[in-house]
């Protein structure tokens, strides 16, 4: 019974999110981002092995993320009607990390990111952000066009990239508070799920409580 429970559920992770000296470029290359960004794979706890690598990092402007999903069977898909289905990233932030609250705040954020599905030909990176499910109170509305993202795309992978400005993150204040509530999770229509901290059983999407906790150290 216990083997069927996501063995990270028992942990509370505190993962470093480094100052970027020098900001990476946006345009789906990960060449520049520093090795020390890579986000440990907490999925290997579970004895699975992570098919992204997967960076964060944080400037006074705003968070970085950037993936590489490789060895795909093909590019990758997507929908701005349906989101969810496809291939795509979700990236939640909270501001404040209440570590012991159960239900969303209004600084917590859910964006949802694809390397494609956008444009007039559907073909660049779409960003999206979507309430969080029981929230007590959701952030208030930004300016999804001041969310940089970028992505390379190629016959059996791609790479991705998003900078998002602390103008949609509320509450940002590296200063009085450099703890976050953080947490990612990959689709992939051929690799699967890869989440950050616990997996969809345990109901991310709305207790926040289930994210890690990410320290802003420079």
């Amino acid at each position: 019974m216990l083997d069927a429970i996501c063995r990270r559920a028992f942990f509370q992770f505190e993962l470093p999110v480094r100052f970027l000296v020098k900001a990476p470029r946006i345009d789906g290359d990960l060449r520049d981002w520093p090795r020390e960004s890579l986000v440990p794979p907490l999925v290997e706890l579970e004895g699975d092995d992570a098919f992204a690598d997967v960076y964060w990092g944080w400037n006074d402007d705003g968070l970085f993320f950037a993936c590489d999903v490789p060895n795909r069977k093909g590019p990758p898909k997507a929908d701005a009607d349906a989101w969810w289905k496809n291939d795509g990233v979700r990236i939640c932030v909270d501001t404040r990390d209440a570590r012991d609250v159960k239900r969303a705040t209004r600084f917590c954020h859910f964006f949802y990111v694809l390397p494609v599905g956008g444009g007039p030909n559907r073909k660049a990176p779409l960003v999206g952000s979507h309430k969080m499910s029981r929230a007590k109170e959701p952030p208030p509305r930004c300016d999804l066009t001041l969310i940089k993202a970028a992505a390379h795309v190629e016959r059996s992978a791609y790479q991705l990239e998003v900078f998002i400005p602390s103008a949609c993150l509320n509450g940002w204040d590296p200063a009085e508070h450099p703890r976050i509530g953080i947490f990612y999770k990959i689709k992939d229509s051929g690799h699967g799920g890869q989440h950050l901290s616990v997996n969809d059983e345990l109901g991310w999407n709305a207790d926040p409580s289930t994210w890690a906790t990410g320290v802003l150290v420079r």
